[in-house]
């Protein structure tokens, strides 16, 4: 269908709540998703939201391909395929936070350490209306809250707990050497 602009940090849009999908199979539903994964294809995303290209609706679409996994997550994690969730809920199964390098397209130029539960459970519907219920870890919970906190309008630099790590991809490699050396400041 088409490209659409990504919204940036500082639109509006992207601090206000999302609208419940009320019906998920109808066919503007299915040009926004086309026009989703178009958008989050030309952009180089692993996951993009509705309010992100201006979409005020609970709908996300995400993909990690393996190598992404493995490099995030070890050897033996498994890919994500893509995958459309309408209407999420997210329960945490485990109290163990961990703390990744998060960036997004919402938020160009910037990579952020944010803390995300390790173990989680999403719900809700895909594409054609049928209920989703799955289990993720590692890298996969977290692109599913990173994206899903789009419908709440929270952007990932606000669930960081320290912005000393708030970082422009340019300097990311220098400065995640200097934290491995211990020269942070």
């Amino acid at each position: 269908m088409a490209v659409r602009d990504i919204l940036k940090m500082g639109n509006p849009l992207l601090r206000t709540a999302a609208a419940e999908v009320k019906n998920p199979a109808s066919s503007e539903i299915a040009a926004l998703l086309q026009d989703m994964r178009d958008s989050m294809a030309a952009a180089g995303g692993v996951g993009i939201a509705a309010p992100q290209i201006g979409i005020s609706k609970q709908v996300v679409i995400f993909e990690v391909p393996q190598a992404r996994v493995e490099k995030e997550d070890g050897d033996g994690a498994r890919g994500v395929p893509s995958t459309v969730l309408i209407n999420p809920k997210i329960e945490p199964l485990s109290d163990e936070i961990a703390l990744g390098w998060e960036g997004c397209l919402s938020v160009p130029g910037l990579r952020g350490l944010v803390p995300r539960y390790t173990h989680i459970r999403y719900r809700g519907l895909d594409a054609e209306g049928g209920a989703i219920d799955v289990e993720a870890k590692g890298f996969h919970a977290r692109v599913v809250q990173h994206e899903c906190d789009h419908l709440l309008g929270i952007l990932y630099p606000e669930r960081m707990t320290d912005m000393r790590f708030l970082v422009y991809e340019s300097e990311a490699k220098a400065f995640m050497e200097g934290l491995q050396q211990g020269r942070a400041e």
